[in-house]
């Protein structure tokens, strides 16, 4: 009798020891199965950005011209587009000390100021002429300071930076080459918001005008390789995806 108790208590913590084996097992098994999304998603890329940059037409600057370099720029760098609505220049950065015009560095300031978060830089246009302070490598304006304190320019941007501007004023209208100039300023002064330097290959559009505007008729519309990779790095090191832009092939 006792033989025969001992031996059904034996079973019963077998049994009992068997059942705790099974709901450990199972409970594993569900932790198991609850951290295997959390890996996942861990490990999995992070959603590329846009590559977007605004057009901002000022005092009314034609918008057939303003589509035709949006289109250069999504050609070029394969970057989407926002144009935006005209709208008058600041007043504050009117000055007339030899002629008329806008201070570009001014105007720089109120298109940074006005950048949608979403946006990587923005563009200006200007039909009205535009000025900056030239200066030389030491950081002393240039001389004679009379002619190069207040220097007339094609456009100006920060490099590298949230915003660039462009001026028709000193493109004669009248030439065939008008638009093709607009559309590599432009892609010229993006190139500076995207820390491009100017380069010295010969045919890119990143050449140093020199003050006169036979280089921007030289040059290609299209980055030389080297500042073509240069601006593909730096936007996949910050995390944007781009459209199907392209160099030169130089």
């Amino acid at each position: 009798m006792s033989h025969t108790f001992c031996t059904y208590q034996n079973s019963i913590k077998r049994i009992v020891l068997l059942a705790c084996i099974g709901l450990l097992f199972i409970s594993c098994a569900g932790t198991e199965i609850e951290q295997t999304p959390k890996a996942n998603a861990a490990t999995s890329p992070a959603a590329k950005k846009v590559f977007r940059v605004a057009v901002q037409p000022y005092g009314g600057f034609p918008a057939a011209e303003v589509q035709q370099v949006s289109e250069a720029l999504t050609s070029v760098l394969g970057v989407q587009v926002l144009i935006l609505p005209s709208r008058p220049f600041p007043e504050w950065a009117f000055i007339n000390v030899k002629t008329p015009r806008y201070r570009a560095d001014s105007l720089l300031l109120d298109l940074k100021r006005s950048k949608a978060p979403d946006v990587y830089c923005v563009l200006g246009l200007s039909q009205k002429d535009i000025s900056t302070t030239k200066r030389g490598t030491d950081g002393q304006v240039k001389q004679p300071e009379s002619t190069y304190r207040d220097w007339g320019v094609f456009g100006l941007g920060y490099m590298p930076g949230a915003a660039c501007v462009v001026s028709t004023f000193r493109l004669p209208k009248e030439k065939p080459s008008y638009l093709m100039r607009l559309k590599k300023i432009s892609v010229h002064e993006l190139g500076h918001n995207l820390g491009l330097p100017h380069c010295p290959t010969e045919g890119c559009v990143m050449m140093d005008a020199a003050e006169t505007i036979k280089t921007i008729d030289r040059v290609k519309l299209a980055y030389c390789n080297n500042c073509w990779n240069a601006v593909k790095t730096k936007l996949k090191n910050k995390g944007f995806e781009t459209g199907a832009g392209g160099s030169s092939g130089n």
